[in-house]
């Protein structure tokens, strides 16, 4: 009896271990076919940010930043800082903009989170709006990554229009 228990046990995990492999192949395809229809349609994936349960891709094209479905004029975009636990530790501004009295916030309202959280965002400045682009607080030196990655592509794009005029 112990052993037809132990058997129907051992049925149950394997079944359930197999709708598990099962999810996230279907899950990983999905998300294959989003990178690849933006690849497709001329823009650059830069990074996968994480947003709760979900992803959302940071992309570029020629004329935007893409974030989701939020797209960011490159034309427009003053100034970019990059923020730990809401204090900035990089910005770089374009020189169009060097002397404009509408500077970025200093920081963004902190949310204590412990040291071994430390969240990494980045704030973009545009001729309208002010963008906060949550990178996470992932441990491992993971938001940390993504939020130079988007920093530096804002930043190099800053530096090229500038050379431009």
């Amino acid at each position: 009896m112990r052993d037809v228990i132990a058997g129907v046990v051992a049925l149950f995990l394997l079944l359930f271990a197999g709708s598990l492999i099962t999810t996230l192949a279907f899950y990983r395809k999905r998300w294959k076919s989003k990178r690849d229809q933006l690849v497709a349609r001329g823009h650059s994936v830069i990074a996968e940010i994480p947003m709760g349960s979900n992803m959302t891709l940071f992309s570029e094209n020629v004329t935007h930043f893409l974030r989701g479905n939020q797209s960011i004029d490159k034309a427009s975009i003053k100034a970019v800082k990059l923020l730990i636990n809401g204090s900035t530790i990089a910005a770089h501004t374009s020189k169009e903009f060097l002397t404009d009295t509408n500077a970025i916030p200093a920081s963004v309202k902190d949310h204590p989170e412990g040291i071994a959280h430390d969240r990494w965002d980045v704030v973009v400045e545009t001729t309208s709006d002010v963008i906060l682009i949550e990178c996470g607080s992932i441990r491992e030196r993971v938001s940390q990554e993504l939020a130079k990655k988007i920093f530096d592509a804002i930043k190099s794009n800053i530096r090229t229009r500038d050379k431009q005029k």
